[in-house]
């Protein structure tokens, strides 16, 4: 009877522990509907317009490209501007922003697309797109 006492506390806790772990790759604020990062996004334009970026290829202020600080180069990434629901798919090909409490860097292509070139900033959903 012990034993099976003993065996059903030793089950249960390593079931507890399972649920408990994380493999580390998802942020914490993923959710259901797939939103890997929310924050605030800014956007950079001509005046980089023909520069290399980190990815190497030149900067193109026309095309819908964006900087993240640790997303692979080449990841498209659904942007949400959470004020007025409008989106965007960008392609990752430089590092930044380099302002801290920002998130994404649009080209300013990506940013006339969901409406935040006047304001400068938006607060947006980042979502993944595989």
């Amino acid at each position: 009877m012990k034993r099976k006492i003993l065996f059903l506390l030793i089950f249960s806790f390593s079931v507890f522990l399972t649920g408990c772990s994380s493999n580390g790759s998802e942020s914490s604020s993923t959710s259901a509907a797939g939103i890997f990062q929310t924050g605030t996004a800014s956007w950079y334009g001509s005046d980089y317009n023909g520069l290399p970026t980190a990815s190497g290829e030149p900067f193109d202020f026309k095309a819908f490209t964006a900087a993240h600080r640790s997303l692979a180069f080449g990841t498209m990434v659904e942007v949400t501007n959470k004020e007025n629901g409008r989106r965007v798919t960008v392609k990752i090909n430089d590092r930044g922003p380099k302002i801290e409490n920002r998130i994404i860097d649009l080209s300013y292509a990506a940013a006339l697309e969901i409406g935040m070139i006047q304001s400068g900033t938006a607060m947006v959903d980042l979502k993944i797109i595989n």
